[in-house]
């Protein structure tokens, strides 16, 4: 069974940046695919970025593009946040898996999540 620890959420100003990291513990790879999503209060959850097993390709959520960006060092995911705005407030969580999932959804392992807070 694979552990998923999300770290790095807090209360930041519109404008700021903020990195969000997540361990990956237990299971027998050495590497998983992952990704982030994220849920704000009322909505559903939503696609952040997901990296491939090998770290050679990337995905983003729309809403992100040019302001995020996802890195992974083994068992290790970052999310590097910039130009952090109000919609970004929401609880980010971690997600792997063994395959390459994408933007999909269906990681098999998730993370209790990290809160993130931006206000107006």
């Amino acid at each position: 069974q694979v552990q998923l620890v999300e770290s790095g959420g807090g209360l930041v100003q519109p404008g700021d940046s903020l990195t969000l990291s997540c361990v990956a513990s237990g299971g027998t790879s050495s590497s998983y695919a992952m990704a982030w999503f994220r849920q704000a209060p009322g909505k559903d959850r939503e696609f952040v970025a997901a990296i491939s097993w090998s770290g050679s390709t990337t995905y983003y959520g729309d809403s992100v593009k040019g302001r995020f960006t996802v890195l992974k060092d083994r068992r290790t995911l970052y999310l590097d946040m910039n130009s952090l705005q109000p919609e970004d407030t929401a609880t980010y969580y971690c997600a792997a898996d063994e395959m390459n999932l994408g933007p999909t959804d269906e990681y098999s392992y998730w993370g209790q999540g990290t809160q993130v807070n931006v206000p107006v």
